[in-house]
């Protein structure tokens, strides 16, 4: 049961409480019981194949799915009972790109900021701070058509945080991206949870990534939550010298012939890895 607003600050409500989850597109079962939380300040991982079921679940976090069986809280807030308070708290940085290309850094910023309600007399200061936040103050005035693939998506990270919210979800940041820029943007997210004690949760198909960056890990396949915890102790039940890729073949790679999503999941990711290309 929900706490109410009152809880949104509450020392006992984590960040994330998803419990028993459960969504269908028609006769598939994306999501399948599925049950996890997230404490405030924590970086939190959801790893899986494609088809796994990762998508789904944030789409339901953010309020862009109703959940059929079970329910998500955000600080206490069931996310389909108070979708509107839930989507003050979050900073989405999806998939797709959400970027208009046509717009300058600054412009599409600002449109966030707008849609957001962040106060008029407040909306400049705040679209700056944010450019800052992520470097890109001195490309500001640019148009986005002309910014690299990891400048993108270092925008769409200002984009996310204009409102100052206080769990930050990203679906796949850093896909199509090379090292260098990878690194780039997770120097930026880690620096702003160190600033402002953000809690962050991301889906990523990089296991190095989610080793390096995450405080807990959960692996889902076929629409269940297969494994959960850290990465240090998931890799120890591997054995001595497993890595993280070793846990994710162990629970998941004896199926993953048959995985790899929809035609439409495919062609979604290489036209987002193309354009950040």
């Amino acid at each position: 049961m929900s706490r109410g607003v009152g809880a949104r600050t509450g020392a006992d409500a984590p960040a994330v409480d998803c419990r028993e989850l459960v969504y269908r597109f028609g006769p598939v079962v994306a999501v399948d019981g599925v049950s996890f939380s997230v404490s405030a300040g924590e970086v939190f991982g959801l790893l899986g194949p494609n088809g796994a079921g990762k998508t789904t679940t944030i789409r339901v976090l953010t309020t862009l799915l109703r959940p059929e069986e079970g329910e998500i809280d955000v600080f206490g807030l069931a996310t389909h009972r108070f979708p509107m308070q839930v989507r003050r708290m979050l900073g989405y940085v999806p998939q797709q790109l959400s970027v208009d290309a046509q717009l300058t850094g600054y412009e599409n910023v600002w449109l966030f900021a707008r849609l957001f309600d962040v106060p008029r007399r407040e909306r400049r200061r705040r679209v700056l701070d944010a450019l800052d936040l992520v470097g890109l103050s001195s490309v500001a005035d640019r148009l986005a058509a002309t910014y690299s693939g990891g400048m993108i998506r270092r925008l769409e990270l200002a984009q996310a945080l204009v409102h100052r919210p206080l769990v930050l979800v990203m679906d796949e940041p850093t896909i199509g991206l090379d090292p260098i820029a990878r690194s780039a943007v997770w120097e930026r997210v880690l620096e702003l949870r160190a600033m402002f004690g953000m809690t962050v949760l991301l889906t990523t198909h990089y296991m190095q990534e989610a080793d390096e960056l995450c405080d807990r890990v959960g692996l889902m396949h076929r629409g269940r939550l297969r494994a959960l915890g850290s990465p240090a102790s998931l890799k120890a039940e591997i054995g001595p010298e497993a890595t993280l890729d070793d846990v994710f073949r162990s629970y998941a790679g004896d199926e993953l012939s048959e995985e790899g999503g929809t035609y439409s999941d495919v062609r979604r990711t290489r036209r987002t890895a193309g354009r950040l290309g």
